[in-house]
């Protein structure tokens, strides 16, 4: 019979007081690992709310911050476009608006029909158009060779208002003289200095009163503009019809002695810097043929090579031929030279709807923009009609419409950051939550 205290029982005592610490220490253990872990999920959850500030006000800063309407720029690489305040980039996508289903050029309405522009101008928005090119006719705006015609400024500073409220940029694109009967006999007449001289007013003018007007794209300087080989006959400076329209146009009527594309540069030089006067800010191009390229065969007189560096950016009109969507593409490819390509004008004219789709897609990897045609008919409009042209019209709409929605399409990529950020947040401060395949 043991005493009490011996040393059997002290040690007893002993160790279970060791057990006892060992068990304590035991529990504190996870304890304080559970701790830890909290506060770094904690710190981890701080960190992506920061990164998710960070990354909306990156890209989304114009929705988020402020709906004032942003000038549109180059990017910094100089290879695409961008607004100002905004490094994700802005894809010019929309139409030609150059003449209504009747084939009336926007000025011959605008003044008594003010509200039909609207609700075309509208509808072209909800489309998902975010650019619209407008065609002003040289003889609407300039009634001598250097008088304006206020009116006509006047209107048109009230379709730059209309814009802004819309959110629709304009490619304004000037010196028009698609209706030949409208052309004045006094503009035919002038020399070629003379002519460059009204064509330059015309532009300052033009800048003068656009410059401040963040719904400016661009100002194209002519459409579809032309150096002659040789000598043509005097007053001939408008080339072939089409539909009744004259789209090309051109600016000498005598070669002479000097190089096609100098011309073609010097005449830029000259319009761009009437532009400059007054707006320093908005992107210059001119709407160029797709047989401007230096190659054999039939060729404007406006290398891109030789003019690019007057411009801001290049700009062509390219229709690909049925079974030609590859040859298309490699004339697309001679324009991109340093500076960005926009698609000025297409339409499945001379190919099916589902090559016209084809030659986008492909064209991603080269151009910039893309600019099809709007008539004021709208796609329900075009599929109660058995017309014809309404039918080739609704194939052009329905698919704008659907590329409106894809990855290229701007607004698309702040889109899908800002739902990928948010998902990352969310399944990272709710780790329970089943993830979905």
């Amino acid at each position: 019979m043991h005493q009490k205290g011996s040393t059997s029982d002290q040690c007893e005592c002993s160790g279970g007081s060791g057990a006892r610490d060992v068990e304590a220490k035991s529990q504190t253990a996870p304890r304080f690992a559970a701790v830890v872990r909290r506060r770094a999920r904690t710190v981890r959850r701080r960190l992506l709310v920061l990164a998710l500030v960070c990354a909306l006000q990156q890209f989304l800063p114009l929705r988020a911050v402020s709906s004032e309407m942003r000038s549109v720029r180059l990017s910094k690489d100089g290879q695409a476009f961008a607004l100002d305040g905004q490094i994700s980039p802005f894809v010019p996508w929309g139409f030609n608006y150059d003449h209504d289903e009747q084939g009336r050029l926007l000025e011959d309405y605008w003044e008594g029909e003010w509200a039909k522009v609207e609700e075309d101008f509208r509808e072209m928005k909800e489309l998902g158009a975010n650019v619209v090119r407008i065609h002003l006719q040289f003889a609407r705006f300039m009634q001598k060779p250097d008088t304006p015609n206020d009116a006509a400024l006047d209107r048109l500073v009230r379709l730059t208002k209309l814009a802004e409220r819309l959110n629709l940029y304009l490619d304004v694109t000037g010196l028009g003289c698609y209706h030949k009967k409208d052309v004045p006999v006094w503009y035919d007449e002038l020399s070629e200095k003379d002519r460059w001289d009204a064509q330059a007013r015309f532009w300052e003018v033009i800048a003068k009163r656009c410059a401040e007007s963040p719904a400016i794209f661009c100002y194209d300087l002519m459409n579809e503009p032309v150096v002659p080989g040789g000598r043509r006959k005097s007053g001939e400076w408008l080339g072939p019809p089409f539909a009744g329209k004259y789209f090309v146009q051109f600016i000498t009527l005598d070669q002479a002695d000097r190089p096609r594309p100098t011309i073609a540069r010097q005449w830029i030089q000259h319009l761009a810097a009437a532009i400059r006067k007054h707006d320093t800010r908005h992107l210059i191009t001119v709407g160029l043929v797709s047989w401007s390229l230096d190659r054999p065969g039939l060729t404007s007189g406006f290398v891109p090579e030789e003019i690019v560096g007057e411009l801001d950016f290049l700009s062509v009109h390219l229709y690909p031929e049925k079974s030609e969507v590859e040859k298309a593409i490699s004339t697309l490819k001679g324009f991109a030279i340093g500076k960005p390509v926009v698609i000025e004008e297409m339409f499945p004219l001379k190919c099916s709807v589902s090559e016209l789709e084809r030659f986008v897609d492909e064209s991603r990897a080269v151009a910039a923009g893309w600019l099809g045609f709007y008539w004021g008919r709208t796609p329900d409009e075009c599929r109660q009609s058995k017309k014809l042209a309404d039918a080739l019209m609704l194939g052009w709409l329905e698919l704008f419409q659907k590329g409106a929605k894809t990855s290229a399409f701007p607004g698309r990529e702040e889109h899908q950051v800002f739902r990928f950020v948010t998902s990352v947040m969310y399944f990272r401060m709710n780790p329970l939550v089943e993830k979905p395949g």
